[in-house]
Parts: structure tokens; C-alpha cells; sequence
């Protein structure tokens, strides 16, 4: 499997929207999964879930390499503008929106990757994409939300708090990024077999 990937014309890696029409079951299954990490989001407090285990993030990679296009980073802008407006916002919001802002971007250097390259660019945004989320937020949390004294010491003990929501999240994305790769993996080997199909049965007749 080239870094075109099957059915994209030659000189260009990047997937237009007719062409994804036309792969129906890439924009599909980002659809499916985009739609799970807003219902989890949603459910996961009154399932008992541990804090912070999240799919949003596994979710983004995931469409950003089906879709091949750097719109695709706009996905966990979808899943928590949808969920905010069932949870409601908090006094950080715009810490937290920024902090799968970045996420996103990074996740999109990846889109062009396959093999051994593409599962080792989703463990740098499992691992990444967690430090970064903890960081900002936290600091978003100390900065404005008067949980803590506005100094050094108080920035530590947001940090300190911090750390098991750290812990749930970064095992979590250790496990479900990767997996994303795996699921993008297999919906491009069963689009390779469909054209192959469709290219055998053409011949045929």
C-alpha cells in the first residue's frame, strides 16, 4: 500500500470530497466513531468510567487518516462543541477546545504515513496529545478557575492534582490510538480488495 493509497490519482496524496463520496465507507466509519466518542463523553460519568478516559482522540486520528485531508483535525472540535452542549461549558472551556486543537494538528502530520511509521506516529499522539492536554488544561485550571493560589506553588499542587486524570488518559490513548491505526489498516486493505474485485470483474466482462 503506497502513500496514495488506492484510487488517488497519481501526483497527489490528499483525498477530495468526491472521491471520499465515492469511498464511502472512509467518511462512514469516521462518522461511526465520531459519533461514539460524543455518546461516550456523554455516558462515561454515569457508567462509572475513570476520569479523562476519553476516545476523542483515537477518534481524530482515526478520520484524519481515512480522510486524508487536514479538515479532519476538526474532529474533536465536533465531539466536544456536541457534548458541551449537553455537559455545559466550564470556566476553562477555551483551555480544554485548544488543548484538542493541537491534538488535531498534529495528528494530520501523520495522514500520509503507513507501516511500522503510521503505529509509531500514533504512539507519539497517544503519548503527546496526553502530556499536552494535562499541561494546558491544568495550567488553564490553576490560571483561571480560583481552585489555586495564583503562584509557583499553586501551579504545582493543579499539576500534582492532575496527575491521575493523567495516568487514565495517557493508558487509554496507549491502547485506543493504536487501535485506531489498526482500524484504518483494515478499512484500507478491504477497499483494496473491493477494487481489486471490481477491476477482476470489469475484466471479466
Amino acid at each position: 500500500m503506497d502513500d496514495r493509497d488506492v484510487l488517488t490519482p497519481a501526483g497527489r496524496r490528499d483525498l477530495t470530497v468526491r472521491e471520499l463520496a465515492h469511498r464511502w465507507w472512509r467518511p462512514a466509519t469516521v462518522v461511526l466513531v465520531l459519533t461514539a466518542a460524543v455518546v461516550w463523553r456523554l455516558v462515561a460519568p454515569g457508567l462509572g468510567a475513570p476520569p479523562n478516559l476519553e476516545i476523542a482522540t483515537a477518534a481524530t486520528f482515526l478520520a484524519v487518516l481515512l480522510l486524508r485531508n487536514r479538515w479532519a483535525a476538526v474532529v474533536p472540535f465536533v465531539v466536544v462543541a456536541v457534548s458541551d452542549a449537553v455537559l455545559g461549558n466550564t470556566q476553562i472551556m477555551w483551555f480544554t477546545w485548544s488543548a484538542w486543537a493541537v491534538v488535531g494538528v498534529g495528528a494530520i502530520f501523520a495522514r500520509h504515513l503507513t507501516g511500522p511509521a503510521r503505529y509509531a506516529a500514533a504512539f507519539g499522539v497517544g503519548v503527546g496529545g496526553s502530556l499536552w492536554f494535562f499541561a494546558w488544561t491544568n495550567f488553564g485550571v490553576w490560571l483561571m478557575d480560583g481552585m489555586y493560589p495564583t503562584t509557583l506553588d499553586g501551579l504545582l499542587a493543579s499539576y500534582v492534582a492532575g496527575l491521575p486524570f493523567l495516568r487514565t488518559m495517557l493508558l487509554g490513548n496507549l491502547v485506543l490510538v493504536p487501535l485506531a491505526a489498526v482500524v484504518a489498516s483494515l478499512v484500507e486493505r478491504a477497499e483494496a480488495r473491493a477494487v481489486a474485485g471490481a477491476g477482476l470483474h470489469a475484466a471479466q466482462n
